[in-house]
């Protein structure tokens, strides 16, 4: 067993309670340059055992990152928004008049899964929700 699937455990009894009607899910996307180096997404590693605990249909190509942007650590809630503005885009093909489901394992001010609902509307989803593993803390933001 994988830790993405031991992670995803409680994240699909959440899933289950919350009684959300979900389409399909898809993973916040890494950067081609991002994923080379590190070798793997790691909310993808969360996403698809989660897709599969909860029957939705996983869907990693509904999003793709077109802007390889810097790491967000260090930067204020302004500056993240910012950085993460525009940085990804939905394909309309997969998201139009369905309800998304978007995993990530960590969000601090919320700035990246904001870009990510931002483009699947623009791209025709109906509704989306947003899902993490963790919730950072984040000192001195401005």
């Amino acid at each position: 067993m994988s830790l993405g699937e031991v992670l995803a455990r409680p994240l699909i009894e959440l899933v289950e309670r919350l009684g959300w009607r979900l389409d399909i899910l898809t993973p916040v996307p890494a950067s081609l340059a991002r994923k080379k180096r590190r070798g793997y997404n790691q909310a993808s590693m969360l996403a698809l055992p989660l897709a599969l605990g909860c029957g939705i249909r996983y869907q990693p190509r509904s999003l793709v990152k077109i802007k390889d942007t810097p790491t967000q650590v260090g930067l204020t809630v302004t500056q993240r928004r910012d950085n993460v503005r525009e940085a990804f885009q939905a394909r309309r093909l997969y998201v139009e008049g369905k309800s998304v489901l978007v995993v990530d394992d960590v969000t601090t001010s919320g700035a990246t899964m904001l870009a990510c609902a931002e483009a699947l509307l623009g791209a025709g989803a109906q509704q989306v929700y947003g899902l993490t593993l963790a919730r950072a803390v984040q000192e001195n933001v401005v």
